[in-house]
């Protein structure tokens, strides 16, 4: 990164950034919008409503087939130039309406574009698996001669003077990187609020949170803005929002994917790695864009990528039976931290039924020290306390947001020291023991599979709610529980909020404040709408085979839901 500029008023330069943003837009690309009212919440309709887009535009924006889509860009049916101008307006439609994206960057993407459709012409070949697709990318993935700012004020200003690792792979394969989006401020929240391009809003009900911290991709990606995006998840970062916005998305375990380049938060806390996903409208998406990323031999570029080729085998299911052999999936119904809300039970009721009615057995899961895996995960992320986070805010004076409340503005933080070495060390091994317990346990499972194996898969709630209004999301153990273990993860959209099928149900017996909150937050009518998705868990370095397994259950539930 070059040089830092001497500090300045956050606030004017966080004003001055933010003007610069929508300089950038071209101004036959804007629209009018609806304003934020209680009957004008949901947007998904604008793109196709507003007038920017022409037919052809729209057909290129909807197709979510991610096949069609690259054939017909390696066939010269659709232009490079064409397709990355249909999505760019109509990610420039999603960002008037949520506020999802950071750098817009058109000229450089249709240059780009330019590029691959000369080259197609004249060698008659695409450049690679990727041809002319485009890609948004959270606002950590570095591209040389833009600003890399992730949040922080005092980041304004900070031009890459590379290409992460992700990005030169991308250019290699032929996409088209033409957008970063959103991201909170330090990254470690499930929402998407900073003070330099503000607040992110779910495109479902804009009084809702997209989630987060890849919640600008959520938003943009269920707008159709973007054929395939990309974010980063410690915690749940890409499952929350892939839940949130309808869409699905694929948490890998540790350095299976090329993070080097990347800015980030916390850089130093390797206990629970930070890893980068796809997320789409299709699983077929997310097997295309790992299967590109690693037929490019990540591990070349990247010293802590995993050796590990793409794996057919795995993808034919070769340890779970093969394709078409009867399995065993267990539902955890409840993580005995916090009870999910009935739409989400609704789910997981849903995707049982479509797996028993497809041949496969379904058991019930029986969680495994939850309560420990909590804490040592909480412990680890709090052991500088704060000192990373504050660091950067210190240089430009911004306060440290620590609620994305719209109404509440709480700006202090108390400072204490961090942890001693040995502390920190405690807490590795306990997390190696913790890992370990957790892996017997699965293993366990074999004597009730019938089987022969044990549980093939995990189906879970996301969150144990749907899309919260802002500030409220304040759970994400069912998501951070795979962090910790390092079990690869997919999410996948399953229904949507009923108020009339999923009524409130009477208090139970509340085991923390944190249970009563979250239970105490439903409201039938507040969620009517919102997309309720789940997750199918699998095992350390296991990409290929939740992506096959993800198939399976998507192809069960939508054949349920079709008769």
């Amino acid at each position: 990164m070059s040089a830092h500029p001497a500090p300045a008023d956050w606030q004017a330069r966080c004003d001055a950034r933010k003007q610069a943003q929508l300089d950038a837009i071209p101004p036959d690309w804007r629209i009018a919008f609806p304003p934020l009212t209680v009957d004008r919440r949901n947007v998904l309709d604008v793109p196709r409503t507003c007038g920017l887009l022409t037919p052809r535009e729209l057909e290129i924006t909807d197709t979510t087939d991610i096949d069609v889509l690259l054939l017909n860009l390696r066939t010269a049916k659709w232009s490079a130039v064409d397709v990355t101008t249909a999505f760019y307006k109509r990610a420039i439609v999603a960002h008037q309406l949520t506020n999802c994206l950071t750098e817009i960057f058109v000229d450089r993407a249709l240059a780009r574009a330019q590029e691959l459709d000369d080259h197609l012409r004249v060698s008659g070949s695409p450049v690679g698996p990727l041809h002319g697709l485009p890609i948004s990318l959270k606002d950590q993935f570095s591209i040389k001669g833009l600003e890399t700012i992730m949040g922080y004020a005092g980041w304004i200003g900070r031009y890459a003077e590379s290409d992460c690792v992700l990005v030169e792979i991308l250019y290699e394969l032929g996409a088209v990187p033409f957008v970063r989006t959103n991201v909170p401020q330090t990254l470690m929240w499930g929402e998407t609020h900073n003070h330099v391009f503000g607040r992110t809003t779910n495109p479902y009900n804009r009084y809702m949170t997209p989630g987060g911290s890849s919640g600008g991709e959520g938003a943009l990606v269920a707008l159709r803005g973007s054929p395939l995006g990309v974010g980063t998840d410690i915690g749940g970062s890409v499952r929350i929002p892939s839940a949130f916005c309808g869409l699905y998305g694929l948490r890998p375990s540790y350095e299976r994917l090329p993070y080097h380049g990347a800015a980030n938060s916390l850089e130093g806390q390797e206990s629970i790695s930070s890893v980068l996903g796809p997320m789409a409208n299709s699983l077929a998406a997310l097997r295309v864009f790992t299967q590109a990323v690693l037929g490019a031999r990540p591990w070349r570029r990247d010293p802590l990528v995993v050796r590990k080729d793409w794996d057919w085998r795995e993808y034919a299911l070769a340890e779970h039976g093969g394709r078409g052999a009867r399995m065993c999936f267990a539902v955890m119904w409840d993580n005995d931290v916090v009870r999910p809300h009935p739409p989400v039970v609704r789910a997981m009721e849903e995707v049982k039924r479509a797996l028993e009615r497809a041949g496969h057995r379904v058991i019930d899961w029986e969680p495994h020290r939850h309560i420990e895996i909590y804490k040592n995960a909480e412990t680890i992320f709090a052991a500088d306390d704060a000192h990373d986070m504050l660091s950067a805010c210190a240089l430009s004076g911004e306060p440290l947001i620590q609620s994305m409340s719209p109404t509440v503005d709480a700006h202090a933080y108390a400072l204490d020291e961090p942890f001693a070495r040995t502390v920190l060390w405690q807490l590795h091994k306990e997390k190696r023991a913790l890992r370990k317990s957790h892996l017997d346990h699965w293993e366990a499972t074999a004597a009730r599979t019938g089987t022969g194996r044990a549980v093939d898969a995990i189906i879970s709630p996301v969150e144990p709610y749907a899309a919260c209004p802002h500030g409220c999301n304040s759970d994400a153990f069912y998501t951070t529980l795979c962090n910790v273990l390092d079990y690869a993860a997919v999410v996948f959209p399953v229904t949507h909020v009923d108020g009339a099928r999923d009524a409130a149900q009477p208090p139970h017996a509340f085991r923390n404040q944190e249970d009563k909150a979250v239970y105490e937050m439903y409201d039938p009518q507040l969620f009517h709408g919102l997309p309720v998705g789940l997750q199918l868990i699998g095992r350390t370095l296991e990409e290929e085979g939740v992506l096959a397994m993800a198939e399976v259950v998507d192809a069960a539930l939508k054949a349920a839901q079709s008769t």
